[in-house]
Protein backbone atom coordinates (compact mmCIF):
# COMPACT_ATOMS: atom_id res chain seq x y z
CA UNK A 1 0.00 0.00 0.00
CA UNK A 2 1.43 3.61 -0.83
CA UNK A 3 0.48 5.53 1.99
CA UNK A 4 2.09 5.07 5.35
CA UNK A 5 0.98 2.11 7.90
CA UNK A 6 1.06 3.52 11.27
CA UNK A 7 2.02 1.62 14.27
CA UNK A 8 -0.49 1.09 17.07
CA UNK A 9 -0.64 2.80 20.27
CA UNK A 10 -2.94 0.63 22.17
CA UNK A 11 -0.60 -2.15 22.71
CA UNK A 12 -1.19 -3.20 26.19
CA UNK A 13 -4.72 -4.57 28.01
CA UNK A 14 -5.81 -1.08 29.94
CA UNK A 15 -6.27 -1.69 33.52
CA UNK A 16 -9.53 -1.28 34.19
CA UNK A 17 -10.99 -3.68 31.34
CA UNK A 18 -12.32 -7.33 32.48
CA UNK A 19 -8.97 -8.85 30.61
CA UNK A 20 -7.13 -7.11 33.44
CA UNK A 21 -9.47 -9.09 35.83
CA UNK A 22 -8.61 -12.38 34.52
CA UNK A 23 -6.65 -13.74 36.49
CA UNK A 24 -8.36 -13.50 39.79
CA UNK A 25 -11.68 -14.85 37.79
CA UNK A 26 -9.39 -17.68 36.37
CA UNK A 27 -7.85 -18.27 39.76
CA UNK A 28 -11.64 -18.45 41.57
CA UNK A 29 -12.64 -21.05 39.03
CA UNK A 30 -9.34 -23.30 39.19
CA UNK A 31 -9.32 -23.30 43.04
CA UNK A 32 -13.24 -24.14 43.02
CA UNK A 33 -13.68 -26.31 40.09
CA UNK A 34 -10.38 -28.41 40.53
CA UNK A 35 -11.18 -28.59 44.38
CA UNK A 36 -14.33 -30.06 44.00
CA UNK A 37 -12.57 -32.69 41.33
CA UNK A 38 -9.73 -33.82 43.17
CA UNK A 39 -11.76 -33.78 46.38
CA UNK A 40 -13.87 -36.44 45.08
CA UNK A 41 -10.82 -38.38 43.41
CA UNK A 42 -10.12 -39.01 46.78
CA UNK A 43 -13.53 -40.89 47.65
CA UNK A 44 -15.96 -43.13 46.58
CA UNK A 45 -16.17 -41.58 42.92
CA UNK A 46 -12.17 -41.53 42.17
CA UNK A 47 -12.64 -43.18 39.18
CA UNK A 48 -15.47 -41.32 37.65
CA UNK A 49 -13.66 -38.16 38.71
CA UNK A 50 -10.37 -38.76 37.49
CA UNK A 51 -11.87 -39.54 33.77
CA UNK A 52 -13.54 -36.02 33.94
CA UNK A 53 -10.00 -34.57 34.57
CA UNK A 54 -8.52 -36.32 32.40
CA UNK A 55 -11.35 -34.70 29.60
CA UNK A 56 -11.11 -31.73 30.13
CA UNK A 57 -7.29 -31.49 30.32
CA UNK A 58 -7.36 -33.00 26.96
CA UNK A 59 -9.86 -30.31 26.12
CA UNK A 60 -7.97 -27.53 27.42
CA UNK A 61 -4.19 -28.49 26.27
CA UNK A 62 -5.42 -29.36 22.74
CA UNK A 63 -6.07 -25.48 22.44
CA UNK A 64 -2.32 -24.76 23.99
CA UNK A 65 -1.20 -27.37 21.90
CA UNK A 66 -3.01 -26.34 18.79
CA UNK A 67 -1.40 -22.15 19.43
CA UNK A 68 2.26 -23.76 19.65
CA UNK A 69 1.67 -25.83 16.48
CA UNK A 70 0.42 -22.46 14.42
CA UNK A 71 3.58 -20.59 15.91
CA UNK A 72 5.69 -23.56 14.52
CA UNK A 73 4.20 -23.26 11.11
CA UNK A 74 3.99 -19.89 11.15
CA UNK A 75 7.71 -18.86 12.00
CA UNK A 76 8.69 -21.61 9.25
CA UNK A 77 6.81 -20.54 6.50
CA UNK A 78 7.39 -16.38 7.59
CA UNK A 79 3.82 -15.81 7.45
CA UNK A 80 3.55 -11.60 7.86
CA UNK A 81 -0.62 -11.23 7.81
CA UNK A 82 -0.50 -12.74 11.47
CA UNK A 83 1.68 -10.73 13.51
CA UNK A 84 -0.89 -8.67 14.65
CA UNK A 85 -2.37 -11.45 16.53
CA UNK A 86 1.05 -13.37 17.30
CA UNK A 87 1.22 -12.25 20.80
CA UNK A 88 -2.06 -13.96 21.42
CA UNK A 89 -1.09 -17.26 19.85
CA UNK A 90 2.66 -16.98 22.04
CA UNK A 91 0.52 -16.61 25.44
CA UNK A 92 -1.62 -19.54 24.41
CA UNK A 93 1.65 -21.84 24.08
CA UNK A 94 3.40 -19.77 26.91
CA UNK A 95 0.67 -22.04 28.98
CA UNK A 96 2.53 -25.30 28.17
CA UNK A 97 4.60 -25.59 31.10
CA UNK A 98 1.62 -25.27 33.94
CA UNK A 99 -0.03 -28.72 32.16
CA UNK A 100 3.22 -30.38 33.52
CA UNK A 101 1.44 -29.60 36.95
CA UNK A 102 -1.79 -30.56 35.74
CA UNK A 103 -0.64 -33.70 34.49
CA UNK A 104 0.45 -35.08 37.90
CA UNK A 105 -2.98 -36.17 39.07
CA UNK A 106 -3.15 -38.30 35.57
CA UNK A 107 0.11 -40.12 36.08
CA UNK A 108 0.16 -39.80 40.41
CA UNK A 109 -3.53 -40.26 41.42
CA UNK A 110 -6.16 -41.77 38.42
CA UNK A 111 -3.13 -44.25 36.74
CA UNK A 112 -4.67 -47.08 37.76
CA UNK A 113 -8.30 -46.45 37.12
CA UNK A 114 -7.98 -44.74 34.03
CA UNK A 115 -5.54 -47.40 32.23
CA UNK A 116 -6.23 -51.16 31.92
CA UNK A 117 -3.15 -52.11 30.77
CA UNK A 118 -1.74 -51.14 34.09
CA UNK A 119 -3.87 -54.13 35.94
CA UNK A 120 -4.89 -56.21 33.37
CA UNK A 121 -3.19 -58.87 30.92
CA UNK A 122 -4.45 -61.15 27.86
CA UNK A 123 -2.31 -62.37 25.22
CA UNK A 124 -3.11 -59.00 23.10
CA UNK A 125 -1.52 -57.11 25.66
CA UNK A 126 1.42 -58.90 26.66
CA UNK A 127 2.58 -58.40 23.31
CA UNK A 128 2.38 -54.18 23.65
CA UNK A 129 4.14 -54.53 27.57
CA UNK A 130 7.24 -53.23 26.17
CA UNK A 131 5.48 -50.34 25.23
CA UNK A 132 2.91 -50.13 27.97
CA UNK A 133 5.03 -50.36 30.93
CA UNK A 134 4.20 -47.91 33.47
CA UNK A 135 8.23 -46.68 33.49
CA UNK A 136 8.35 -46.01 29.62
CA UNK A 137 4.99 -44.72 29.54
CA UNK A 138 5.97 -42.11 32.46
CA UNK A 139 9.21 -41.38 30.87
CA UNK A 140 7.47 -40.45 27.78
CA UNK A 141 5.14 -38.45 29.26
CA UNK A 142 7.60 -36.30 31.18
CA UNK A 143 9.41 -35.79 27.77
CA UNK A 144 6.29 -34.71 25.99
CA UNK A 145 5.59 -31.93 28.84
CA UNK A 146 8.62 -30.99 28.67
CA UNK A 147 9.30 -30.44 25.09
CA UNK A 148 5.67 -28.44 24.82
CA UNK A 149 6.56 -26.54 27.54
CA UNK A 150 10.25 -25.62 26.57
CA UNK A 151 8.93 -24.79 22.74
CA UNK A 152 6.08 -22.71 24.13
CA UNK A 153 7.76 -20.47 26.46
CA UNK A 154 11.09 -20.35 24.25
CA UNK A 155 8.83 -18.76 21.35
CA UNK A 156 7.26 -16.49 23.64
CA UNK A 157 10.25 -15.19 25.67
CA UNK A 158 11.77 -13.79 22.99
CA UNK A 159 9.45 -12.31 21.17
CA UNK A 160 9.06 -10.25 24.37
CA UNK A 161 12.73 -10.11 24.14
CA UNK A 162 12.49 -8.95 20.96
CA UNK A 163 9.83 -5.98 22.00
CA UNK A 164 12.58 -3.81 24.02
CA UNK A 165 14.86 -4.17 21.32
CA UNK A 166 13.96 -1.02 19.89
CA UNK A 167 16.29 0.24 16.86
CA UNK A 168 18.86 -2.58 17.22
CA UNK A 169 18.29 -4.08 13.86
CA UNK A 170 20.85 -6.77 14.11
CA UNK A 171 20.06 -8.54 17.17
CA UNK A 172 16.37 -8.43 16.21
CA UNK A 173 17.15 -10.73 12.37
CA UNK A 174 19.27 -12.66 15.10
CA UNK A 175 16.60 -13.51 17.05
CA UNK A 176 14.20 -14.42 13.82
CA UNK A 177 17.30 -16.16 12.81
CA UNK A 178 17.28 -18.44 15.72
CA UNK A 179 13.18 -18.52 16.10
CA UNK A 180 13.10 -19.57 12.39
CA UNK A 181 15.76 -22.77 12.73
CA UNK A 182 14.15 -23.63 15.95
CA UNK A 183 10.76 -24.05 14.45
CA UNK A 184 11.68 -25.58 11.77
CA UNK A 185 12.95 -28.33 13.83
CA UNK A 186 10.96 -27.65 16.39
CA UNK A 187 7.66 -29.06 13.73
CA UNK A 188 9.44 -32.35 13.78
CA UNK A 189 9.54 -32.65 17.78
CA UNK A 190 6.02 -31.43 18.12
CA UNK A 191 4.27 -33.99 15.67
CA UNK A 192 6.23 -36.87 16.64
CA UNK A 193 5.12 -35.44 20.63
CA UNK A 194 1.39 -34.93 19.82
CA UNK A 195 1.22 -37.90 18.38
CA UNK A 196 2.24 -40.35 20.67
CA UNK A 197 0.95 -38.13 23.57
CA UNK A 198 -2.33 -38.90 22.20
CA UNK A 199 -1.96 -42.50 21.73
CA UNK A 200 -0.48 -42.39 25.49
CA UNK A 201 -3.02 -40.86 27.45
CA UNK A 202 -6.13 -41.23 25.26
CA UNK A 203 -5.66 -44.53 22.84
CA UNK A 204 -4.34 -46.64 25.67
CA UNK A 205 -7.84 -45.72 27.25
CA UNK A 206 -8.64 -48.63 25.37
CA UNK A 207 -5.54 -50.84 24.80
CA UNK A 208 -6.65 -53.26 22.20
CA UNK A 209 -7.62 -50.56 19.96
CA UNK A 210 -5.58 -49.30 17.27
CA UNK A 211 -4.95 -46.20 14.82
CA UNK A 212 -2.52 -45.20 12.41
CA UNK A 213 -3.89 -41.35 12.19
CA UNK A 214 -4.92 -40.63 15.81
CA UNK A 215 -2.43 -38.61 16.39
CA UNK A 216 -3.19 -36.35 12.94
CA UNK A 217 -6.73 -36.32 14.21
CA UNK A 218 -5.82 -35.09 17.91
CA UNK A 219 -4.09 -32.63 16.38
CA UNK A 220 -6.94 -31.81 13.64
CA UNK A 221 -9.08 -31.43 16.72
CA UNK A 222 -6.88 -29.19 18.79
CA UNK A 223 -5.47 -26.49 15.98
CA UNK A 224 -9.20 -26.31 15.38
CA UNK A 225 -10.16 -25.40 19.25
CA UNK A 226 -7.37 -22.83 18.93
CA UNK A 227 -8.18 -21.05 15.72
CA UNK A 228 -12.10 -20.74 17.68
CA UNK A 229 -10.50 -19.63 20.90
CA UNK A 230 -8.05 -16.68 19.26
CA UNK A 231 -10.85 -15.60 17.47
CA UNK A 232 -13.57 -15.00 20.52
CA UNK A 233 -9.46 -13.71 22.52
CA UNK A 234 -9.06 -11.65 19.69
CA UNK A 235 -12.58 -9.61 20.07
CA UNK A 236 -12.53 -10.03 23.90
CA UNK A 237 -9.24 -7.69 23.51
CA UNK A 238 -10.48 -5.10 21.37
CA UNK A 239 -13.53 -5.29 23.61
CA UNK A 240 -11.27 -4.18 26.26
CA UNK A 241 -9.67 -1.41 24.68
CA UNK A 242 -6.50 -2.76 22.88
CA UNK A 243 -5.75 -3.31 19.06
CA UNK A 244 -8.88 -2.07 18.19
CA UNK A 245 -8.06 -1.11 14.81
CA UNK A 246 -4.83 -2.91 14.39
CA UNK A 247 -7.35 -6.20 14.28
CA UNK A 248 -9.65 -5.69 11.36
CA UNK A 249 -11.72 -7.74 9.62
CA UNK A 250 -9.00 -8.79 7.24
CA UNK A 251 -7.70 -10.49 9.87
CA UNK A 252 -10.99 -11.79 11.14
CA UNK A 253 -11.74 -13.02 7.65
CA UNK A 254 -8.71 -15.33 7.37
CA UNK A 255 -9.03 -16.38 10.84
CA UNK A 256 -12.23 -17.35 10.03
CA UNK A 257 -10.59 -19.43 6.77
CA UNK A 258 -8.54 -21.26 8.75
CA UNK A 259 -11.64 -22.62 11.50
CA UNK A 260 -13.50 -23.60 7.64
CA UNK A 261 -10.29 -25.30 6.94
CA UNK A 262 -9.50 -27.62 9.80
CA UNK A 263 -13.48 -27.96 9.89
CA UNK A 264 -12.91 -30.15 6.56
CA UNK A 265 -9.26 -31.26 7.90
CA UNK A 266 -10.87 -32.69 11.24
CA UNK A 267 -13.77 -34.78 9.54
CA UNK A 268 -11.59 -35.57 6.13
CA UNK A 269 -9.17 -37.49 9.23
CA UNK A 270 -12.42 -38.79 11.31
CA UNK A 271 -14.12 -40.57 7.98
CA UNK A 272 -10.73 -41.45 7.14
CA UNK A 273 -10.17 -43.40 10.39
CA UNK A 274 -13.62 -45.14 10.29
CA UNK A 275 -14.00 -45.83 6.66
CA UNK A 276 -10.62 -48.08 7.14
CA UNK A 277 -11.32 -49.79 10.55
CA UNK A 278 -14.91 -50.32 9.19
CA UNK A 279 -13.61 -52.21 5.45
CA UNK A 280 -10.63 -54.36 7.03
CA UNK A 281 -13.35 -55.27 10.24
CA UNK A 282 -10.76 -56.62 12.15
CA UNK A 283 -11.73 -57.09 16.39
CA UNK A 284 -9.18 -54.86 17.97
CA UNK A 285 -9.81 -51.68 15.48
CA UNK A 286 -13.86 -52.17 15.41
CA UNK A 287 -13.75 -52.93 18.93
CA UNK A 288 -13.57 -48.70 19.63
CA UNK A 289 -16.63 -48.16 17.32
CA UNK A 290 -18.59 -50.78 19.10
CA UNK A 291 -18.18 -49.25 22.43
CA UNK A 292 -19.34 -45.92 21.21
CA UNK A 293 -22.32 -47.64 19.24
CA UNK A 294 -24.72 -48.69 22.18
CA UNK A 295 -25.23 -46.89 25.63
CA UNK A 296 -26.83 -44.29 24.48
CA UNK A 297 -23.00 -43.05 22.82
CA UNK A 298 -24.75 -43.91 19.30
CA UNK A 299 -25.93 -40.59 19.32
CA UNK A 300 -23.16 -38.58 19.96
CA UNK A 301 -21.50 -41.09 17.32
CA UNK A 302 -24.11 -40.33 14.41
CA UNK A 303 -24.39 -36.66 16.01
CA UNK A 304 -20.65 -35.60 15.91
CA UNK A 305 -20.70 -35.72 12.20
CA UNK A 306 -23.20 -33.43 11.40
CA UNK A 307 -22.86 -30.88 14.73
CA UNK A 308 -19.18 -30.81 14.22
CA UNK A 309 -18.87 -30.88 10.49
CA UNK A 310 -22.13 -30.24 8.13
CA UNK A 311 -23.46 -27.29 10.47
CA UNK A 312 -20.27 -25.30 10.75
CA UNK A 313 -19.18 -26.14 7.42
CA UNK A 314 -22.62 -24.79 5.84
CA UNK A 315 -22.71 -21.92 8.22
CA UNK A 316 -19.22 -20.56 8.09
CA UNK A 317 -19.30 -21.26 3.87
CA UNK A 318 -20.19 -17.64 3.19
CA UNK A 319 -17.42 -15.16 3.27
CA UNK A 320 -19.94 -12.55 4.37
CA UNK A 321 -20.00 -15.23 7.67
CA UNK A 322 -16.33 -14.61 8.12
CA UNK A 323 -16.20 -11.28 7.88
CA UNK A 324 -18.89 -10.23 10.13
CA UNK A 325 -17.73 -10.43 13.99
CA UNK A 326 -21.15 -11.24 15.81
CA UNK A 327 -21.61 -14.09 13.41
CA UNK A 328 -17.39 -15.70 13.13
CA UNK A 329 -17.99 -15.27 17.12
CA UNK A 330 -21.15 -17.87 17.10
CA UNK A 331 -18.89 -20.39 14.87
CA UNK A 332 -16.35 -20.58 17.18
CA UNK A 333 -18.08 -20.76 20.50
CA UNK A 334 -20.07 -23.46 18.36
CA UNK A 335 -16.61 -25.06 17.62
CA UNK A 336 -15.08 -24.87 21.18
CA UNK A 337 -18.50 -26.97 21.89
CA UNK A 338 -18.37 -29.12 19.48
CA UNK A 339 -14.27 -29.82 20.46
CA UNK A 340 -15.64 -30.87 24.23
CA UNK A 341 -17.94 -33.10 23.06
CA UNK A 342 -15.20 -34.66 20.45
CA UNK A 343 -12.82 -35.12 23.01
CA UNK A 344 -15.80 -36.75 25.57
CA UNK A 345 -16.80 -39.14 23.37
CA UNK A 346 -13.03 -40.56 22.73
CA UNK A 347 -13.02 -40.45 26.80
CA UNK A 348 -15.68 -41.29 28.63
CA UNK A 349 -16.94 -44.50 26.51
CA UNK A 350 -13.70 -46.31 28.21
CA UNK A 351 -15.30 -45.40 32.23
CA UNK A 352 -16.13 -48.71 33.91
CA UNK A 353 -15.43 -50.63 31.05
CA UNK A 354 -12.46 -52.30 32.62
CA UNK A 355 -11.30 -54.10 35.55
CA UNK A 356 -13.81 -54.74 38.77
CA UNK A 357 -16.90 -54.24 38.88
CA UNK A 358 -17.05 -53.36 34.88
CA UNK A 359 -19.86 -52.63 33.02
CA UNK A 360 -21.31 -52.27 29.63
CA UNK A 361 -20.04 -48.81 28.77
CA UNK A 362 -23.49 -45.72 28.76
CA UNK A 363 -24.02 -42.14 28.65
CA UNK A 364 -23.72 -40.95 32.94
CA UNK A 365 -23.13 -37.25 33.10
CA UNK A 366 -21.63 -35.79 35.83
CA UNK A 367 -21.35 -32.53 38.05
CA UNK A 368 -17.80 -33.83 37.95
CA UNK A 369 -17.95 -33.33 34.28
CA UNK A 370 -18.83 -29.60 34.77
CA UNK A 371 -16.67 -28.97 38.03
CA UNK A 372 -13.31 -30.48 36.18
CA UNK A 373 -13.72 -28.26 32.98
CA UNK A 374 -14.40 -25.39 34.92
CA UNK A 375 -11.63 -25.66 37.03
CA UNK A 376 -9.32 -26.49 34.00
CA UNK A 377 -10.37 -23.67 32.02
CA UNK A 378 -9.67 -21.31 35.25
CA UNK A 379 -5.89 -22.83 35.17
CA UNK A 380 -5.74 -21.73 31.88
CA UNK A 381 -7.24 -18.52 31.74
CA UNK A 382 -5.55 -17.44 34.74
CA UNK A 383 -1.87 -18.13 33.96
CA UNK A 384 -3.03 -16.62 30.27
CA UNK A 385 -4.10 -13.28 32.06
CA UNK A 386 -0.95 -12.87 33.37
CA UNK A 387 1.00 -13.48 30.70
CA UNK A 388 -1.55 -11.22 28.57
CA UNK A 389 -1.29 -8.49 31.44
CA UNK A 390 2.06 -8.31 31.71
CA UNK A 391 3.66 -7.50 28.30
CA UNK A 392 2.26 -5.38 25.11
CA UNK A 393 0.07 -7.31 23.69
CA UNK A 394 1.49 -6.90 20.00
CA UNK A 395 4.96 -8.14 18.81
CA UNK A 396 5.62 -3.81 18.37
CA UNK A 397 9.42 -4.61 16.70
CA UNK A 398 8.67 -7.39 15.01
CA UNK A 399 9.71 -6.65 11.21
CA UNK A 400 6.35 -8.15 9.17
CA UNK A 401 4.31 -6.08 11.53
CA UNK A 402 3.19 -3.38 9.27
CA UNK A 403 2.78 -5.73 6.78
CA UNK A 404 0.39 -7.38 9.09
CA UNK A 405 -1.32 -4.22 9.73
CA UNK A 406 -1.04 -3.01 5.63
CA UNK A 407 -3.20 -7.06 4.81
CA UNK A 408 -5.87 -7.24 2.57
CA UNK A 409 -7.98 -10.13 1.36
CA UNK A 410 -8.31 -10.21 -2.56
Amino acid sequence: MSHEIKKPEDIQVPPSSFLAKLPMLGGILAVAGLGATLGSAFGENKARAMFSYLWAFEVVLGIALGGLGWLLIDHTVRSGWGVVVRRLVETTSATLPVFLLLWLPIGFIGFHELYPWTHESDPILLKKAWFLSPGFWYARSFLYLLAWAGLGWFLYSTSIKQDGLGDNHAERERLIHIVRKVCAGGIILYGVTLSFGAIDWLMSLQPHWYSTIFGVYYFTASILAFFAFVILMSMALQASGALKTAINTEHFHDLGKFMFGYTIFWAYIAFSQFILIWYANIPEETEFFMVRNEGGWQYFSYGLPIAHFFVPFLFMLSRKIKRNRTLLATGAVWTLVMHCVDIYWLVMPNFGAHGEGHHEPHVAFSYLDFTALLGMTGVFLAVYGVLLNRNKVIPINDPRLEESLAHENY
